[in-house]
């Protein structure tokens, strides 16, 4: 009996000593998240105001969800009292991993973002870039289709290796 009774004062002095953090943790959790859907949300309907390109759009409202959100994890974790400064050099050196590893792949997604932006040409102008010739079909987030010239074959151009070169907009 004696035991339980201790149980039962520890587990008190557990909850006054860490309860209210706890608390506090989980509010900031579940206010965070609906926060960081809020603002996604509010800056997807003004890109789409500004009719930026809906596949760029939609990136960028994820990109705004998740950024909001890894900030809102980590100070809930900070007010339970948990040492962050470790996960904030985990999460820094995993992007600097992940950015390493997918270089190529950056560049041609960097590329795509600014001819989807800039909009050098558009879909039906015939060109030449990054060393093919044809009419463009469709600009992807990460390469481009041209239609050769033949109507037989199909390229697909890298968007890095677009932007790389010269770019050459055929009249019509």
């Amino acid at each position: 009996m004696q035991s339980i009774q201790i149980i039962i004062d520890k587990a008190i002095g557990y909850f006054m000593q860490y309860g209210l953090s706890l608390v506090y943790a989980i509010l900031i959790f579940f206010i965070g998240k609906w926060l960081a859907r809020l603002v996604a949300k509010f800056s997807g309907a003004a890109m789409q105001k500004t009719k930026l390109n809906v596949t760029l759009a939609s990136f960028l409202k994820n990109i705004i969800y998740y950024v909001i959100l890894s900030f809102v994890v980590l100070a809930s974790l900070n007010e339970i009292g948990i040492e962050t400064t470790s996960f904030i050099a985990i999460m820094g050196a995993a992007g600097l991993a992940v950015g390493l590893a997918l270089q190529g792949s950056l560049a041609n997604f960097s590329a795509g973002v600014m001819l989807i932006l800039f909009q050098p040409f558009k879909v039906g102008d015939k060109v030449d870039a990054g060393g093919a010739s044809g009419v463009v079909k469709e600009i992807q987030i990460f390469s481009t289709i041209l239609e050769a010239d033949d109507k037989q074959h199909i390229i697909i151009v890298p968007n890095a290796k677009i932007t790389a070169d010269k770019i050459v907009i055929h009249q019509k």
